[in-house]
């Protein structure tokens, strides 16, 4: 389904100029914001059983992460409806831990803690994740990747990835160094996974307009897209959200936010934006934009 232009702001008729590859190199995702219900017991899911850090707790809102890297953003919004499964929105925010070692002591973590919200593992080639469903229902991936030079690209940048078997007690085995050193910088957002109402409007909006390159696709039912040759930034899928409409207003996702190298970057895609008449808020700073699903995305500078 395509939305019409009378449901959405974005004009889905203007010229198909397509800028992918037009996403700075330097493109990373920042901080994801969680709308919650209780603050206090999902704070302490993901500091506890997640291993991140308090970095800020004030009124309703709380912020973790490692160092000083903002990785969840959680904000207390108690009369919300939880979200609809099967809407667009959130499917799994996406952690990246510094190494094997690493990810292995979180996952002994939230082993021990919330062994609960365990829903699976898999070997993407690229990578190694394990997948859990936080206390209000949110998608979770802890996982690292293997290094670049053995992932498989095809000459039109493409990157093959796969979902084979990972047994988390194996993986545990082998990786897990209690004595480690988990000092300075090791954990960050690696990717957002998206629910979306269709492949083909978020590929014109996420590629041919905001510039993200094409990595890989699984026919009219997922998508995957990236800067700078990463295996994905942005994944989106319709498995359990095909002709989704936009979204109403509920607890989950808040905002997914990306980082670009100089504010440069910010003032080109705001250009790519106005020419397909899509909606902005501009600060001066950040950039905000909704998707056709009405999917907030903040855009930042990193200087």
């Amino acid at each position: 389904m395509t939305p019409s232009s009378s449901s959405s702001p974005f004009d889905w008729r203007a010229p198909a100029v397509s800028t992918a590859g037009a996403a700075p190199d330097g493109a990373r995702m920042n901080a994801v914001e969680l709308l919650v219900r209780d603050l206090d017991a999902m704070t302490a899911y993901y500091q506890q059983a997640v291993t991140l850090d308090i970095l800020d707790q004030s009124g309703a809102t709380a912020t973790l992460g490692r160092a000083d890297e903002p990785i969840m953003r959680l904000r207390q919004e108690k009369d919300l409806p939880p979200a609809n499964p099967r809407a667009a929105g959130l499917y799994h925010t996406a952690i990246l831990f510094q190494d094997e070692a690493r990810l292995a002591s979180a996952l002994l973590s939230v082993a021990q803690q919330a062994p609960q919200t365990f829903t699976g593992s898999a070997d993407h080639l690229v990578s190694e994740a394990f997948y859990f469903t936080d206390p209000e229902g949110n998608g979770l991936e802890l996982y690292h990747d293997r290094p670049r030079d053995q992932w498989q690209v095809a000459p039109d940048g493409s990157v093959h990835m796969d979902s084979l078997a990972l047994d988390p007690n194996r993986f545990l085995q082998r990786w897990l160094a209690p004595d480690a050193d988990d000092e300075g910088q090791t954990a960050t957002i690696g990717h957002v996974h998206l629910q979306v109402g269709d492949i083909p409007t978020a590929r014109r909006f996420y590629s041919d307009i905001l510039g993200f390159d094409v990595t890989a696709a699984l026919g009219n039912t997922a998508l995957f897209v990236s800067a700078g040759g990463y295996h994905h930034h942005i994944g989106m899928n319709t498995w359990q959200s095909a002709g989704a409409g936009p979204r109403a207003a509920s607890l989950g996702l808040g905002d997914v936010r990306v980082t670009v190298p100089a504010r440069a970057d910010i003032n080109a895609l705001a250009d790519r934006l106005a020419f397909h008449h899509v909606p902005v808020e501009d600060d001066g700073r950040t950039l905000r934009l909704s998707d056709p699903w009405g999917t907030r995305l903040a855009l930042t500078p990193e200087s």
